[in-house]
């Protein structure tokens, strides 16, 4: 299987690595950023949406090219803007799991997800689509997790946390059972969370106090 990827940074590189794990292999990188170069060897870069139609209207055939969205951080939106981007041209955006992460069978883990290296889901856990479990991270039994969200690389979900669409957890973040994190807020790096966060805001600390809004 051949992929293309979104997205020519850190996470591109991540992502390249589990390809090839299962055998599959990159062979295009988009971004919207015209200065990006390309993080693969030999993998060649193309810019926007006009470069990624102008891809593949050049391409025989794509029946066997599937896609996964290299963007990572707080920027939910834009994972999902470029996943609907793909599904709308007939490009599968299947969920990837790393084979060093653990995954209860009683998860539920939507279309586009990523699951990466030493992470964890917990039994009858929900992801919705786009998410990210980034390295190390742990999304505890009956967390429920929004479309667009992104656990960072050692952060914590006890049980039964809920977290609102494109919301971000930052590194080593834990968040304690039966909390509520609103819609695109961000949870600092380190930060301990200890009672519902609103939505679109900022928390940082131990415990966790709002310190903006976006």
């Amino acid at each position: 299987m051949h992929y293309i990827l979104w997205g020519s940074a850190g996470h591109a590189l991540v992502l390249s690595d589990l390809l090839s794990l299962r055998q599959a292999s990159v062979i295009a990188l988009f971004d919207n950023d015209i200065q990006a170069r390309s993080v693969l060897e030999g993998v060649p870069i193309h810019y926007g949406e006009q470069g990624f139609l102008a891809w593949k209207g050049s391409c025989d055939n794509t029946t066997e090219v599937q896609a996964a969205v290299a963007i990572g951080g707080s920027r939910g939106i834009d994972r999902r803007k470029v996943a609907d981007l793909f599904r709308t041209h007939g490009i599968t955006v299947p969920i990837l799991i790393h084979p060093h992460a653990y995954v209860a069978a009683s998860a539920r883990i939507g279309e586009g997800s990523q699951i990466l290296a030493n992470s964890m889901v917990g039994s009858k856990a929900i992801l919705g689509a786009d998410c990210i479990v980034n390295s190390s991270a742990n999304v505890d039994h009956e967390c429920e997790l929004a479309s667009g969200v992104h656990v960072a690389p050692g952060a914590t979900l006890c049980g039964c946390v809920s977290v609102g669409e494109n919301s971000f957890i930052g590194a080593g973040a834990c968040v304690l059972p039966r909390v509520v994190i609103g819609r695109g807020a961000i949870v600092g790096a380190g930060a301990v969370v200890t009672k519902d966060v609103p939505d679109r805001a900022v928390v940082a600390g131990n415990p966790a106090r709002v310190v903006r809004y976006q």
